[in-house]
C-alpha cells in the first residue's frame, strides 16, 4: 500500500479507541470511525514498517449489525461513533477491546486473573449530565451554529438540536440560545482570527435532583445586555429546574473553556446531585462523572473491589488514600467503612468542593489536600492501608507511580478512563511484584468510544484454583461470542 492509494475492504474489528482494522487483498489497514462489518473505501495516509493507516472516504455497504440511525447528526457530528449499532453490539465491542488490551498486558503474569466482562450503563440515551456546546458556523460564513465540532474539523460546528445522548431540556436550551443570538446577529468567536463574542454554552443537569446550571461563555470584545436572554431561558418549559444562569468571560486565545470572570445572572453558581445516598455540590467547572446513573455502578464496583476495611472485630481501622480524588466522591463513599480517607487532587476548586461536600454529608474522617500527587505524598504522615487510584486520561506520572508502589501495601484499586494508559502502568506494577486479581469494564459513555476500567491489584495470596475455574468459564463464553 502506498500513500494516496485508494483501497476498498471490509472492517474486521475495532481496536480501542476507534481503530477499524480493514482487510483488503493487499493486507490490512487501520481506518478510524468505521464499524465492524462495513465495506468501506479509504485513502492511505501513511505506511510505516508494514503498518498502514488510512482515512475513511465512504461507506460502500453498511454493516449487517447496523440499524436505522435515530440521530440525524450521526456521521456529521464528531461526538458519537456507535450510534447506528444496537447498544448490545456496542458493549460487545468495548468488552472485546478491554479484554484484548488486558490479556496482552498480563501475558507474562504467572497468576491467573478474572475478567468480569462489562457492566452496561443503566441508560444509553439522554444519560449525560454535562455538555459543552461551541458557537461557530457549519460552513464558512454560514448562519450561526451551536453544538459540536464536525467530525474531522476544528472550525466547523454542527448544531446538534436533536442530540440523543442528552435529554430534551438540553435541546430546548441549545435551540433557544442559538435562535436568540442569531436573530440579533451577535458574532461568534472566530478561532483563526480570534475576534468575536460568543464562545460556548455549558449545560449541566443533575439526574436525581433535576437541577440545571446553564453558563454562557463569551469574550469581552462586545458589550451585550443579557437580561432578555436570561428571561427567555427562565420562560422555557423544562422538566428540570434552573438552579443558576451564569455569564462567563473568557479572553484566552486557546479554544478552552475557562473563566476570567464569572457573573451570576440568576440563582446560584452550582447545582446539587445525589449518588448512592450522598449529596454533592457541583459547580460549572467541577469534575463529576458525566453519567450519574452509571457513576453509581462504577463507584459501587470500587466499593466492592476495596472490600472489607475493618479489623477482626468489625472496627474500621484502615487509612485509605484516594489519589486524584476530584471532588472527593470516592473518598466519601469509602468514609463510613474506613478509619480515615485522605484525598489528593491538583485542582484547588475541586478540593474545596470535596471539603464542602464531606461537611454537607456529615463525614468527619475525610481529609482533602490540594496539590500534585508526586509532591504531596512526601508530606502525608499517615501511611496507607489501601490506595484507590483514579488518574486523568494520561495515567500516573512515572515518578508518582514509583512512590505509590514503594508503600508496599497489599491491595490497590486502579480506575482508568483510558485503557491504553492503564496497561502501560500495569506493566510497572507487574515488574514490582503486583498482580492483577480481577478487572471489569464499566460503560460510562454509550455510543462513544469512551470506557472505564476498574482493576484490583494485589500482593497477597489468592485462591488460584477458584480463579482458574472462573476464568476458564469466562473464556468459554467469550469464544462463543
Amino acid at each position: 500500500m502506498k500513500k494516496g492509494q485508494i483501497i476498498e475492504g471490509t472492517v474486521e474489528r475495532i481496536d480501542f479507541p476507534n481503530k477499524g482494522i480493514v482487510v483488503t487483498e493487499e493486507g490490512s489497514c487501520t481506518v478510524k470511525n468505521a464499524l465492524p462489518g462495513q465495506k468501506i473505501k479509504a485513502v492511505i495516509q501513511k505506511n510505516r514498517k508494514g503498518k498502514a493507516e488510512g482515512r475513511l472516504l465512504s461507506v460502500e455497504e453498511n454493516s449487517p449489525l447496523e440499524t436505522s440511525r435515530i440521530c440525524p447528526h450521526f456521521g456529521t457530528c464528531g461526538g458519537c461513533t456507535y450510534m447506528s449499532l444496537p447498544y448490545e453490539e456496542e458493549v460487545k465491542i468495548k468488552e472485546g477491546q478491554i479484554r484484548k488490551l488486558l490479556t496482552g498486558a498480563l501475558a507474562r503474569q504467572e497468576r491467573p486473573w478474572i475478567f468480569e466482562g462489562i457492566k452496561k450503563s443503566p441508560e444509553c440515551y439522554g444519560y449525560r449530565n454535562k455538555m459543552e456546546f461551541s458557537f461557530g458556523d457549519e460552513v464558512k460564513d454560514g448562519p450561526l451554529a451551536l453544538g459540536m465540532h464536525k467530525r474531522g474539523s476544528f472550525y466547523d460546528i454542527v448544531t446538534v438540536d436533536h442530540c440523543q445522548i442528552v435529554d430534551e431540556d438540553y435541546r430546548k436550551i441549545l435551540s433557544f440560545t442559538r435562535d436568540y443570538f442569531a436573530e440579533r446577529n451577535i458574532s461568534f468567536f472566530h478561532r483563526l482570527r480570534h475576534t468575536g463574542y460568543l464562545r460556548h454554552l455549558l449545560v449541566r443537569k443533575a439526574k436525581r435532583t433535576g437541577e440545571i446550571l446553564a453558563a454562557l461563555v463569551t469574550t469581552s470584545q462586545e458589550e451585550v445586555d443579557l437580561t432578555a436572554y436570561k428571561k427567555g431561558l427562565l420562560a422555557l418549559s423544562l422538566d428540570g429546574s434552573l438552579a443558576g444562569i451564569l455569564h462567563i468571560t473568557n479572553d484566552a486565545v486557546a479554544d478552552v473553556v475557562q473563566s476570567d470572570r464569572t457573573e451570576i445572572l440568576y440563582g446560584r453558581d452550582f447545582f446539587e446531585e445525589e449518588l448512592l445516598g450522598l449529596r454533592f455540590k457541583i459547580s460549572v467547572f467541577s469534575f463529576f462523572q458525566t453519567n450519574s446513573l452509571s457513576a453509581e455502578v462504577l463507584y459501587q464496583t470500587v466499593r466492592d473491589y476495596v472490600g472489607d476495611l475493618t479489623d477482626g472485630e468489625g472496627k474500621a481501622d484502615k487509612v485509605v488514600y484516594d489519589l486524584y480524588s476530584g471532588t472527593g466522591t470516592i473518598a466519601q463513599l469509602l468514609s463510613p467503612v474506613a478509619k480515615k480517607v485522605i484525598g489528593v487532587e491538583i485542582v484547588e476548586e475541586a478540593v474545596e468542593a470535596a471539603r464542602e461536600n464531606a461537611k454537607r454529608n456529615g463525614l468527619t474522617n475525610c481529609e482533602f489536600i490540594a496539590g500534585d500527587v508526586l509532591k504531596v505524598l512526601d508530606q502525608i504522615k499517615e501511611k496507607p492501608d489501601m490506595i484507590v487510584l483514579d488518574p486523568p486520561r494520561d495515567g500516573i506520572h512515572p515518578k508518582a507511580l514509583t512512590k505509590i508502589i514503594s508503600y508496599g501495601i497489599d491491595r490497590i484499586v486502579y480506575i482508568s478512563c483510558k485503557p491504553t494508559s492503564l496497561v502501560r502502568d500495569l506493566e510497572v506494577f507487574l515488574e514490582e511484584g503486583y498482580y492483577v486479581e480481577k478487572a471489569v469494564a464499566v460503560d460510562q459513555f454509550p455510543f462513544t468510544t469512551g470506557i472505564e476500567t476498574v482493576v484490583l491489584l494485589s500482593k497477597g495470596e489468592v485462591d488460584s484454583k477458584k480463579i482458574r475455574v472462573e476464568f476458564s468459564l469466562e473464556d468459554r463464553d467469550m469464544s462463543e461470542f
